[in-house]
């Protein structure tokens, strides 16, 4: 009986075969490197790769993908390995995978499937499921009649996990645009919760801080290491964080921040989970300040922060103010290399979050950048001002001067508070000159 187990399990286990089509654009990373990351990415998923090809030319076949020829000898590598699914570094069209299908009697996907999958089994929220639900439905509706011809065979993705439509019958277009009218609905109001739970953290008077970085960067481990306790889940996978996560962190001197971790981008990203997850990356949006952390023991941190930067651009957050965190220097100094920023930036630490390391200096970075958006004050206010002066304490970067009758607060603040200090001063010297005057 265990052994009948024992080989369930593996057999439950996909083979899988990657290719891709080298056209020299794709700044920064030939092929094979974006295939390795694929196999990254499609063992995440849950699957075995077990072999991969790739192809220069200049233009991706309309039919096939890869060319006519090379199309033909995936059939010499079905035979050799067994693969039981075909999957393409970019996204397919819908006759395209037909095509190949036809061409391999195997399932067919694309690198935005893969991610697709890869979070339907990572969210755990009912935000994160809802707008997971989205894009997979977004994705399906121009491939529905591929995916119903052969949905009693295969299934849509990899691993047990099934898309929202692997679970239902219904094979009319009409049907799933209704349920995707009804998803971008409750997505709304997803949006809606968020715009007001930031609305009560302005009134608040808290900065923002989101953190954001390519997948498995170690946003979540530097996260933890800010707050001093696992908060997140961290681990050394791909996209091991999808529902995002709030904490306060303390800066020193009784200066709070709220910091927001958020879904790591990656290389190709498919635009409907950018759309579907538009709610949750509202908090990079709203931040203050970001927090860009990159791998520093990649070779291709510098890829991966062009990526980073492209999707922000497309959020409209790619001009805000901004601390890199390089992360993961201790692996680069167990290398017995020496990290050297690769270009001079005002607002720049190296860490390794797993060791706590570099936090003091990461804070006070954060303090000073926060500090220049924010205006001067030299005011005073009196001693009775106790909430108040408690709020700029924890909300600014200021010193106190406790003198006879009022205290002396100068420094930086954020405009809202700062308007209100200078209110509060503003009767406080009406109530001094109402007192002297006989």
């Amino acid at each position: 009986m265990a052994a009948d187990l024992v080989t369930e399990t593996a057999r439950a286990v996909e083979k899988a075969f990657l290719i891709a089509v080298d056209l020299g654009l794709d700044g920064g990373w030939t092929a094979e490197e974006s295939l390795a990351e694929l196999g990254a990415l499609v063992e995440t998923a849950g699957a075995e790769v077990v072999g991969m090809a790739s192809q220069k030319r200049e233009g991706i076949h309309p039919n096939l993908y890869l060319g006519t020829g090379k199309s033909q000898e995936l059939k010499t590598a079905l035979a050799a390995t067994g693969f039981d699914v075909l999957v393409a570094d970019d996204e397919l069209s819908p006759k395209q995978q037909r095509s190949l299908e036809k061409l391999l009697g195997v399932k067919v996907l694309d690198r935005s499937g893969v991610i697709l999958d890869i979070f339907a089994q990572r969210a755990h929220t009912h935000e994160g499921r809802l707008q997971v639900e989205l894009a997979q439905l977004e994705y399906q509706l121009p491939r529905l009649t591929r995916m119903w011809t052969h949905l009693s065979r295969t299934g849509g993705g990899i691993g047990t996990r099934r898309g929202p439509g692997e679970t239902q019958l219904e094979t009319d277009r009409r049907v799933i645009r209704q349920r995707i009218k009804k998803m971008k609905e409750r997505v709304a109001e997803v949006r809606q919760r968020r715009e007001t739970a930031a609305a009560a953290r302005d009134r608040r008077m808290l900065p923002g801080v989101a953190v954001v970085g390519y997948t498995n960067a170690g946003k979540s481990t530097l996260l933890n290491a800010l707050v001093g306790d696992v908060v997140v889940s961290a681990e050394d996978k791909l996209f091991a964080t999808l529902d995002p996560t709030s904490r306060k962190v303390n800066l020193g001197e009784g200066q709070g921040v709220i910091v927001s971790d958020t879904v790591g981008f990656i290389h190709k990203l498919p635009h409907q989970l950018i759309d579907a997850f538009r709610a949750t990356l509202e908090e990079v949006t709203r931040a203050d300040v970001l927090i860009e952390v990159v791998d520093a023991s990649d070779r291709h941190a510098a890829e991966h922060r062009r990526t980073v930067q492209v999707v922000l651009d497309e959020l409209g957050a790619g001009d805000k103010p901004r601390l890199v965190a390089y992360n993961k220097i201790d692996l680069v100094e167990a290398a017995g290399e020496r990290f050297v920023v690769p270009r001079p930036e005002l607002h720049a630490v190296t860490v390794a979050a797993t060791r706590g390391r570099g936090m003091a200096r990461l804070r006070r970075e954060l303090s000073d950048l926060l500090a220049e958006l924010w205006v001067k004050v030299d005011l005073a206010l009196p001693y009775t001002a106790g909430e108040l002066l408690a709020r700029v304490r924890e909300r600014g970067a200021v010193e106190f001067e406790y003198r006879d009758r009022d205290v002396r607060v100068y420094g930086r603040l954020a405009p809202p508070l700062a308007g209100e200090l200078e209110s509060a001063a503003r009767a406080w010297s009406r109530a001094i000159e109402g007192a002297t005057t006989p």
